[in-house]
């Protein structure tokens, strides 16, 4: 009966999970490095941008879907409220990916910014929101030099998250007069004056994505320090892994859309997109797994 009743539970076994969430970042690793390079002059296929989004879009929502099941289970160790966070940070992140591709690729606009940006920025509070919260339950307490590399990486996280802004060239007359003579794609009205109407915020919205990378890197490296050792500490690293590999992509995308006229998303760097979603799911069937075979151990015990 006890055997039914689980099965029932996790359909899914961990080493299931994990062995998919692995193929699935070995998939978008060789579609990325066999297509991201594009003929020069003629750009990338329309198939190739789609799928770009497509395996994005797997990794977040199976991400979203694993931490919202450990906020429901009454078992889970780190606290239910902790992956509530990051289970509404990754489906934000899901949603915003799928509004920024509908206008970059159904309405063929580049923006500076979209409606796409707004759950992208929630996405970054609520993940933020839920590692400090790990930190926190954890009754962080690290040495002097255990803070001084957290506060040094997270200073050197800081100076290259600005580098890209802060040495950004105008734009050159080439990129002007192609931009002129090669208009986008019509869009219908109400999606060009919503544009208009956000066009103010966007660097605002650019400030908020650097504090965001910021946030982002200096949580990762708290997390590494303080689930370092220990038998919970394994999910955790897949956490901050993922923690630093969104951290790349971002630090890739704001790099090539400042300095690299006409850039197309799409780019090999973008894979690390996939590869966070991957480790956050990774991580939250471990921690999963962990919490249930604790509280079996426990029960036979008794």
């Amino acid at each position: 009966m006890n055997k039914k009743s689980s099965g029932a539970e996790a359909p899914l076994s961990t080493r299931t999970i994990v062995m998919a969430a692995t193929a699935l970042a070995i998939l978008a690793a060789l579609f990325f490095l066999l297509f991201s390079v594009s003929v020069p002059g003629e750009g990338r296929p329309a198939w190739y941008g789609i799928t770009t989004y497509v395996l994005e879009e797997v990794a977040f929502l199976g991400a979203s879907i694993l931490c919202l099941r450990n906020w429901r289970s009454s078992q889970i160790v780190s606290g239910r409220a902790v992956w509530l966070l990051l289970g509404l940070g990754m489906l934000s992140y899901f949603v915003g990916n799928l509004l920024f591709g509908y206008w970059e690729l159904g309405l063929q606009q580049e923006p500076d910014i979209s409606p796409g940006d707004f759950f992208f920025i929630l996405a970054y509070i609520l993940i933020g929101c839920g590692m400090l919260l790990a930190v926190v339950s954890r009754r962080l307490n690290l040495s002097p030099v255990q803070w001084l590399i957290a506060f040094g990486i997270g200073a050197l996280g800081t100076a290259v998250a600005f580098t890209p802004f802060l040495f950004a060239p105008e734009e050159p007359a080439a990129a002007i007069e192609a931009s002129a003579a090669e208009p986008t794609a019509p869009a219908p009205v109400w999606a060009l004056a919503l544009q208009e109407q956000l066009a103010p915020l966007a660097d605002i919205v650019s400030v908020l994505y650097i504090v965001g990378d910021i946030i982002l890197v200096f949580m990762a490296t708290t997390l590494l320090l303080a689930f370092w050792g220990g038998r919970f500490s394994q999910p955790w690293r897949f956490i901050a892994l993922a923690a630093f590999s969104f951290y790349i992509a971002d630090l890739w995308f704001s790099y090539a859309t400042t300095y690299i006229a006409d850039y197309q998303t799409g780019a090999l760097p973008e894979v690390f997109w996939v590869f966070s979603g991957v480790l956050v799911a990774i991580g939250a069937a471990l921690e999963y797994d962990l919490s249930t075979r604790s509280r079996r151990s426990g029960r036979r015990r008794s």
